[in-house]
């Protein structure tokens, strides 16, 4: 079967293949609408397909941008790329999304794979230790956003969530409602991974200004399969916190899930408030109030950050870090 060429829908449409280029390219100045009818239609009916790779070799870009999320099941995560996406589709980049699991392994084999498909930018949710890698693409002057986390003395713009006024709004309403017994589990904390050290901040320092003494017996920091144990060890205790903040949409649903099997009830037997406004928590009987992030806005606003970077190849910016303010979602598990 004969390749349709750009000379083709020239020749169909009765204009020069210079023509047909600057259409493709969307370059409409000094071309009148019967023209762009006539290609458009010699188009469709040879059912020319544009070669992208040579397209992008010529323009040096291929329009397209990679986004490696740390875990792809987290509402925060989902909800960032699609608004990624949509900024990107109205400037006319494509976008490729990578789950990297919290592996630095799999982050570095995700960057190296998107830069060998000359992707013209990357938005990472970065594990924090592929430091060198980083690096390398900064001196590269390649464009890079960070998103939800920041790593230190990397000079990559970060997108954050306020966390500890994320944790401080939690405890002030858990205050406001009589409870001072009040735990927090939130995902490991090994990899000093910026929101989850941020969330823990916040929750000591509103104990401390509360002034209820912080006790370790309360704060547990463990993988999402191992939330039920963390509870059963907490809850066991002599006295047991009366309230749980938990740190993200995931260790939230492992303590729903948790208390559905105990049979408790909540706010009575246990007080509960998530970071993450998952979608379920409004009609979750009863509804769960959250701490919400601007997540549209913050993917907006990393995306409109990325592209900037690439249309004016301004790449290093000392590094202004942008803090999106969370909100309290009150409804009636306290």
């Amino acid at each position: 079967m004969k390749k349709i060429t750009i000379a083709d829908v020239a020749n169909q449409a009765t204009v020069s293949k210079s023509t047909v280029s600057q259409y493709l390219n969307e370059r409409y100045d000094y071309m009148g609408e019967e023209t762009k009818a006539r290609i458009k239609k010699a188009i469709e009916d040879l059912g020319y397909q544009p070669n992208i790779v040579a397209r992008s070799l010529k323009q040096k870009s291929t329009k397209t941008i990679g986004v490696i999320v740390a875990n792809i099941l987290h509402t925060f995560s989902t909800e960032v790329s699609r608004s990624i996406e949509d900024v990107c589709n109205e400037e006319g980049f494509h976008t490729i999304v990578c789950n990297a699991d919290d592996d630095p392994v799999k982050e570095k084999r995700y960057i190296e794979m998107l830069r060998a498909k000359q992707v013209d930018g990357l938005i990472i949710f970065p594990t924090g230790n592929n430091r060198e890698l980083y690096q390398r693409m900064l001196d590269e002057k390649y464009p890079v956003v960070f998103l939800d986390r920041s790593v230190p003395d990397i000079p990559v713009s970060s997108i954050m969530l306020e966390n500890e006024v994320a944790s401080e709004l939690a405890i002030d309403h858990f205050v406001e409602k009589n409870h001072r017994r009040i735990g927090l589990i939130t995902t490991s904390i090994i990899d000093s991974i910026t929101p989850r050290l941020e969330r823990l901040k916040g929750y000591q320092n509103a104990l401390k200004k509360h002034g209820i003494a912080e006790n370790e017996n309360y704060i547990s920091s463990v993988a999402p399969q191992e939330v039920q144990t963390a509870l059963d060890q907490m809850l066991g205790q002599n006295q047991p916190p009366d309230a749980i903040l938990a740190g993200n949409d995931l260790v939230l649903m492992e303590i729903l899930k948790y208390v559905k099997q105990k049979d408790l009830r909540i706010p009575e037997d246990l007080a509960i408030i998530g970071i993450d406004d998952v979608s379920f928590a409004s009609f979750y009987t009863p509804t769960i109030t959250t701490v919400a992030q601007p997540t549209f806005k913050m993917g907006k606003m990393s995306a409109e950050l990325l592209l900037n970077k690439i249309k004016q190849n301004k790449i290093r910016d000392d590094r202004p870090d942008y803090r999106f303010k969370p909100t309290l979602m009150i409804r009636e598990s306290v």
